[in-house]
C-alpha cells in the first residue's frame, strides 16, 4: 500500500510540473514595433548592428485582431537603373518578418529586413545571426530557393515569405 501511495504521489507532481512548464517568457512582438534594418553581412567575431530605415513606411490600420501595419507593394526609384521593392508582411509565431529587396539589371544587389522579431533578447540574439545568413544566402541563390537557417526556423519561413513577395513584385524568379 505504501508504494501505491508514493508511487501515485510522485506521477501526479511529475505531471503538475510538466504542465507547468512553460516554453518561452517573451511574447510575440507588437506590430510594428520593430523597425530597425539589418543590411550589413556579419563580420568574424562581431555581431550586426541595427540601423534605424529611412524608407519604410508603415501605418497601422485596425482590423478584427488589433492593429497590423500595412505597407504598399509598389516601387521607388534609388537611382535610374536601381529600384526598390517591398514584400508583404508575414505574420510569424514571434512576431512581423518584411524583406525589401534592391534590383538593378535584373539581378537583387541588396536585401534589408527593416521589420523583424526583436521582442526580447532571444530575439535579437537569434535574429543577429540569422538575418545576415539569409541576407547572404538570398544574394548568391538570387532567388528565394534558399535554406532556412537552423535555430531561426520561423523567422526564417518569414523571411522567405516576404522576400517571395517581394520578389512577385520585381517580377523575377
Amino acid at each position: 500500500m505504501r508504494r501505491i501511495t508514493w508511487w501515485l504521489f510522485s506521477t501526479v507532481a511529475a505531471l503538475v510540473l510538466l504542465f507547468s512548464y512553460r516554453t518561452s517568457t517573451g511574447s510575440p512582438a507588437l506590430a510594428g514595433a520593430a523597425t530597425t534594418t539589418i543590411s550589413e553581412p556579419a563580420t568574424t567575431g562581431a555581431s550586426p548592428s541595427p540601423t534605424a530605415s529611412a524608407g519604410t513606411t508603415t501605418s497601422p490600420t485596425t482590423s478584427g485582431t488589433g492593429a497590423a501595419p500595412t505597407t504598399s507593394s509598389s516601387t521607388t526609384s534609388t537611382s535610374t537603373a536601381a529600384k526598390t521593392y517591398t514584400g508583404s508582411v508575414a505574420a510569424t509565431r514571434w512576431g512581423d518578418v518584411q524583406v525589401t529587396i534592391t534590383v538593378a539589371n535584373g539581378k537583387i544587389t541588396d536585401v534589408a529586413v527593416p521589420v523583424y522579431p526583436s521582442e526580447n533578447g532571444r530575439d535579437q540574439e537569434i535574429n543577429a545571426y540569422a538575418l545576415p545568413v539569409l541576407r547572404q544566402e538570398t544574394l548568391t541563390a538570387q532567388s528565394a530557393g534558399i535554406d532556412t537557417v537552423s535555430g531561426a526556423t520561423v523567422t526564417s519561413n518569414g523571411y522567405l515569405e516576404s522576400l517571395q513577395s517581394a520578389l512577385d513584385a520585381a517580377h523575377l524568379s
